[in-house]
């Protein structure tokens, strides 16, 4: 298909709700984007600066200590022990691999590429611009013959939905019975809350214990906008299967796919602080531990959301309904039907906003104001 094809960009939609919600006489509360807020933190600023003798061409590859930092990273705080520098490689954040990965795959038609029921919905756009057919499918079971790439999300976007180490290890085996490539989307996993995720690390689809020692075909993308407040400076990484790893790594050379040099040198650094993805981490709890009772005061059921950065919520009416009502509020969600077919009654609301914003828009949640 052409890109000329595709939908209009569906936020658009947006507008009129976002133009009704900055008419609240204290002002407009924006749950609606999960675009972080909160200061870079200053050891990763200081490093980008230090690496700002950026003269040559940077390496698509990765220079030695990003890939070794992905690497560390990954036994660290991952459980994936078993990594090399072959099975890892730096992106230009993650929705340009997440959009781009069935053409770099080679497929096309008559391939079928699996995402969420409710997903981000990149899943699709990216199988439609390689010419393949997207298909919404939760089960591995339903996965048809004929499927080429599969993407999971976990935790999911917008759902929180989490994956557990048996419904990994389920997946891998479906996915090799099919012959197809499985991705999973990670990028919220350092954001564990409710039922085993508030104690336990939340797994990677490259744990040994989904893997049964064997990566091939397998993908972990992973980003580090959520976790250290670097949307802006485009970091992100898949790791894996090393064939695919190389293969990739050749294309993106022909494509000119490189991340910048000082952004290289700064994912090194915040991949080897964890203290201020803890601090990040203890921000948005208190955020979410305001938001979340205050919905439920005002007759929300939140579904999910045991892990992630948003609360996937329902007043059990079509969520444009639900978007006027939050707008007359001075309140801004995300709409559900952005995320799928089967999310007509949800709207999505994340937990970037300001701590000040957000305990705002719980008191009027509270008080219908």
């Amino acid at each position: 298909m052409s890109v000329r094809d595709l939908a209009d960009y569906p936020w658009d939609a947006v507008i009129p709700y976002r133009e009704r919600a900055a008419q609240h006489p204290q002002g407009l509360v924006d749950l609606s984007i999960g675009s972080p807020v909160d200061p870079t933190p200053d050891i990763i600023r200081r490093a980008l600066a230090e690496a700002t003798d950026a003269h040559a061409y940077p390496q698509t590859v990765g220079t030695p200590a990003v890939r070794e930092a992905i690497v560390d990273w990954y036994a660290r705080r991952r459980g994936v022990p078993d990594l090399t520098v072959d099975n890892v490689l730096p992106t230009i954040g993650s929705k340009e691999l997440v959009a781009l990965l069935p053409t770099l795959l080679g497929l096309g038609d008559g391939d079928i590429v699996v995402h969420p029921l409710v997903a981000y919905p990149t899943y699709e756009v990216g199988a439609r611009i390689a010419g393949a057919t997207p298909l919404a499918a939760d089960d591995p079971a339903s996965w048809p013959e004929g499927t080429k790439l599969i993407w999971i999300n976990t935790p999911g976007n917008p759902d929180g939905r989490t994956w557990t180490v048996d419904e990994l290890a389920a997946a891998v085996v479906r996915a090799r019975e099919l012959g197809a490539v499985l991705a999973s989307d990670e990028c919220y996993a350092e954001l564990g809350w409710d039922g085993p995720w508030a104690t336990e690390a939340i797994p990677s689809i490259l744990d040994p214990r989904v893997t049964g020692g064997k990566r091939s075909n397998l993908l972990s993308v992973y980003s580090l906008s959520k976790q250290s407040n670097l949307a802006g400076y485009r970091a992100a990484f898949v790791a894996g299967c090393a064939r695919i790893v190389a293969d990739l790594l050749t294309a993106r050379k022909h494509l000119g796919l490189m991340p910048p040099a000082p952004i290289q040198h700064a994912m090194a650094v915040a991949l080897g602080d964890d203290e201020h993805v803890a601090a990040q981490k203890e921000l948005y709890r208190a955020r979410r531990d305001t938001l979340r009772p205050a919905l439920e005061a005002a007759g929300f059921r939140i579904d999910g959301s045991e892990a992630g950065l948003y609360l996937w919520a329902t007043e059990g009416r079509d969520a444009w309904e639900t978007m006027a009502r939050l707008a007359d509020l001075g309140i801004l969600a995300g709409p559900g039907p952005f995320y799928g077919a089967h999310s007509t009654q949800h709207v999505r609301l994340s937990l970037t906003a300001p701590t000040e914003r957000i305990a705002e828009g719980a008191r009027r949640l509270r008080e219908g104001l």
